[in-house]
């Protein structure tokens, strides 16, 4: 594999890994009310579990409540029930047709744990980033070695890597910095 093309999967793939951080911060719980909390959490419809935004329109009504509008008249007890029951610790309320999710208030022990919680996820980011420099490494050394590339391709390439790795650890310190920052605001 040219050396070119070694350097394009890396950073396809290291974005990749940013985005699946980013992804598993937005199941991590704030003090503010976020839509995509309740997207891990599955409701049976029709004898299959499906998530909720597929059964019911997830919207925010102010800054610590969450509202879920069923499409079906049948779903409303269903969602309340799921929600209740998620390890999420909410306690969902019907009004009518609408669910309304009120955020409970964090005590300062749980903020703590949940910024040890951010810090773990970006240590695991990071360690799949620097895995993906090992193998990109590696296979700069097998393309060298085929007679692929010369020594001073490998130098420059392993520099090159090291800047595309570094400039996406730095970006997963921001991610666990912005998040400790959103958890720790009261």
């Amino acid at each position: 594999m040219p050396i070119a093309d070694i350097k394009n999967t890396l950073e396809v793939k290291m974005d990749q890994s940013i985005v699946a951080f980013k992804n598993n911060l937005t199941k991590i719980r704030t003090g503010r009310a976020n839509p995509a909390l309740l997207d891990s959490v599955h409701v049976d419809y029709y004898g299959s579990m499906v998530p909720i935004s597929q059964v019911a329109n997830v919207s925010l009504l102010d800054a610590r409540t969450i509202s879920v509008q069923p499409w079906e008249k049948g779903m409303g007890a269903k969602i309340e029930k799921a929600i209740r029951d998620s390890d999420l610790g909410l306690n969902p309320s019907s009004m009518g047709d609408l669910i309304r999710v009120p955020m409970p208030a964090m005590s300062e022990e749980r903020r703590k744990e949940l910024t040890k919680v951010v810090r773990n996820e970006g240590e695991s980011a990071k360690v799949a980033i620097r895995n993906l420099r090992r193998d990109a490494n590696e296979a700069v050394k097998k393309a060298v070695k085929d007679k692929l590339a010369s020594e001073d391709d490998q130098k420059r390439s392993e520099a090159d890597i090291q800047k595309t790795t570094d400039r996406h650890i730095i970006s997963i310190d921001q991610l666990v910095a912005a998040k400790e920052q959103d958890i720790m605001a009261v």
